[in-house]
């Protein structure tokens, strides 16, 4: 099942390896969904990723235990729980945080990574908390030890709606890219029960869903979401 052992050959982080931060103060905005999808998506594609869940509910690493052995192998580290350093090979982490975390905390996490990527969901009640969120990342952001690059990533939304215009007028005012808008799917909840991601899913099952991600790869693959000191 891919797990991480703690006593192996390790390092801690660095700038060395690619740290990509997955991260909102609300709970239920699809940290979790983000998370496995993208270690799922770099695993497939031959990189050495790790996978580092910072919540306590431990979520990815329960999506991580279901993985079936003869996929590509997913290090998980329980980060709540201090394990935080990687094996030496680890090319990527991915960190799956808390929802909650500010101030101090969240500094820290922030520090360590390369790319932030914020999602959001179409409620009132998340636009709301988002805004007040990333008021918060931006004092942070203006940190000289913190120099990653940040996206945001609308979740679950359901094309056509009214909702759907309101957070799209909301994402226009911040100052961040806003690079890709994911629909909510049942394909999600699919993969996730196997362990796997879409992109280990057949690509005509899943195919509108993963051109919906192309906007984010992209960007993730590009220079513009890494720090010009990476």
């Amino acid at each position: 099942m891919g797990f991480w052992n703690p006593w192996s050959d390790e390092k801690p982080f660095t700038r060395d390896t690619r740290t990509i931060l997955i991260v909102n103060s609300k709970g239920g905005s699809g940290k979790t969904t983000l998370a496995t999808n993208l270690a799922g998506y770099y695993a497939d594609r031959g990189t050495a990723v790790a996978l580092a869940d910072f919540d306590p509910q431990g979520s990815s690493l329960a999506w991580l235990a279901a993985r079936p052995d003869d996929r590509a192998p997913i290090y998980g580290l329980a980060a709540w729980q201090g394990l935080r350093r990687v094996p030496a090979r680890i090319d990527t982490v991915i960190m799956d945080v808390a929802a909650g975390m500010r101030d101090g905390a969240l500094a820290r996490m922030m520090v360590r990574a390369h790319t932030i990527i914020v999602p959001v969901l179409p409620s009132p009640m998340d636009i709301r908390a988002a805004a007040d969120f990333f008021s918060h990342l931006e004092r942070l952001h203006g940190r000289a030890d913190i120099r990653a690059k940040l996206a945001v990533v609308a979740n679950r939304v359901r094309e056509q709606t009214c909702i759907a215009e309101t957070l799209s007028a909301f994402m226009a005012t911040l100052k961040h890219p806003f690079v890709a808008a994911l629909r909510d799917s049942q394909h999600y909840i699919a993969a996730a029960e196997r362990g796997l991601g879409l992109f280990e899913l057949a690509p005509s099952t899943v195919a509108e869903d993963l051109e919906q991600w192309q906007p984010l790869l992209t960007w993730l693959n590009g220079k513009r979401s890494l720090p010009k000191a990476a």
